[in-house]
């Protein structure tokens, strides 16, 4: 089972107050305005990758579709509004009958993006699209973020499997959010039950340092685990004399014990003498599993060690330094009236500072060079070039209010895994650097 047959519900019975007061103030005075069902076009993109990072990584749009679903305004909920005197009674009547009923078209979950990406396109009447932006964004930044980290520590961890174990590190909910978009950036696993309950992630964990502390010695802990979880359990060897545990380890399970962790000192020392300490005790299958506040730079440093897994916590749910991706919601373009079948006119904020963005409603592709490997993010409004047809990015995932783009959660990690071997080399350099790929833009009429 994946987490698209679970179905499980949301944390929460509405997501309609995940939203900033400014969407409902906006929404009751174009409502009075007459302009609140004029067609409009909004994006999701970010302006520039977190220093350092070479590419970023889509992760929550499942979650977007959830929420998108979920986005009601039932009885307590006006009542909230109607108390707290936030909107007046004719916006309230109005937000009683709310359904998204337009498009949203996107970057596919787990894809990369770069600065100007439309990572998601939300299409429909001003009212409906302008409710939608603080949720989004709430769920694709910190995901994404989450994504981000999860990719590199994957990368730089190659073929051996990352643990997610940050739940205590984050909130209860967060937490949830953070086990998932870690598994799309190629974790295999997490500590976090919640998270295995709702998107059918495998779940691990044995023991911690109180249970060898309960016990009058370690090997009454060790002996004690080993009964109740067999010989393949993970005995945590550093309480107190890792060479004692690892002797105390291998006498009471013999060979088939079946991994120690190490959580504390000097990882790439520590591995390699508890590695050359099993293999002379018999334990040569016995796994090295190692913790203790590890980012990609610290993985990185042990690809030399004996190390056969990685468990991560804190640097993984903040984003190992970059805990959003920065991503806004912008309107590029809007119809002059509330007839349907009005022209969409591209609207841009005029700004400096590094604010602005560019209008019009966009498509994106990714131009390959001639090895097939990734070259050019192009960004354009207007026709698609024909040589960028077929590598057209965005695609649908909510068509007139029904969602048509949920998929397997696995499908997503897969996807992140293929797409990122496509990129440059020089995409999973830890050192500071450009985005891997440039972003060029094709404005329509410019003969680009």
């Amino acid at each position: 089972m994946n987490a698209a047959d679970l179905r499980l519900p949301v944390d929460v019975p509405s997501t309609a107050l995940f939203t900033d007061q400014y969407e409902l103030t906006m929404l009751q005075a174009a409502l009075r305005a007459g302009t609140a069902g004029r067609r409009s076009v909004f994006e999701v993109f970010t302006r520039r990758l977190p220093d350092g990072r070479r590419y970023g990584v889509v992760a929550g749009t499942g979650r977007v579709l959830d929420a998108v679903e979920n986005f009601r305004f039932d009885a307590g909920v006006l009542g909230f509004l109607r108390e707290h005197g936030v909107v007046d009674e004719a916006t309230l009547q109005w937000l009683a009958d709310y359904r998204f009923s337009g498009d949203i078209w996107g970057y596919p979950e787990g894809e990369v993006y770069f600065p100007g990406s439309p990572i998601m396109r939300v299409e429909g009447s001003f009212a409906e699209c302008v409710l939608l932006e603080t949720v989004i964004l709430s769920i694709l930044n910190h995901d994404s973020a989450i994504a981000a980290a999860a990719s590199r520590m994957s990368s730089a961890a190659g073929d051996r499997p990352l643990i997610e174990m940050g739940a205590r590190r984050t909130h209860e909910l967060g937490a949830v959010a953070a086990a998932r978009a870690a598994y799309v950036g190629g974790f295999s696993s997490t500590s976090d039950l919640a998270a295995g309950f709702r998107y059918n992630i495998p779940t691990v964990g044995t023991a911690a340092h109180a249970f060898t502390l309960l016990h009058d010695s370690e090997r009454d802990a060790f002996r004690a685990q080993v009964d109740s979880l067999g010989r393949g359990t993970t005995l945590l060897v550093d309480t107190y004399d890792v060479a004692e545990a690892v002797r105390t380890a291998v006498e009471i399970t013999g060979p088939e014990l079946g991994a120690v962790r190490i959580d504390s000192g000097d990882l790439l020392l520590v591995a390699h003498r508890v590695r050359q300490q099993l293999d002379e005790l018999g334990a040569r299958d016995t796994k090295i599993v190692v913790t203790s506040d590890l980012d990609e730079y610290a993985i990185a440093s042990l690809a030399a060690a004996p190390v056969d897994a990685y468990g991560v916590g804190t640097q993984l749910v903040t984003g190992s330094g970059h805990p959003t991706c920065s991503m806004v919601y912008k309107l590029v373009a809007r119809a002059e009236s509330a007839d349907p079948d009005a022209p969409l006119t591209p609207v841009a904020k005029k700004s400096s500072g590094g604010k602005t963005s560019i209008g019009g409603r966009k498509w994106a592709a990714r131009r390959l060079d001639a090895y097939g490997v990734a070259e050019t993010e192009v960004v354009g409004t207007g026709p698609v070039p024909d040589e960028l047809a077929g590598r057209q990015l965005l695609v649908q995932l909510v068509k007139g209010g029904e969602v048509v783009g949920r998929e397997p959660l696995d499908a997503v990690r897969d996807r992140h895994c293929a797409v990122r071997a496509n990129l440059p080399l020089s995409a999973t350099q830890l050192s500071r650097g450009e985005p891997v790929l440039p972003t060029e833009y094709v404005q329509e009429g410019s003969g680009s």
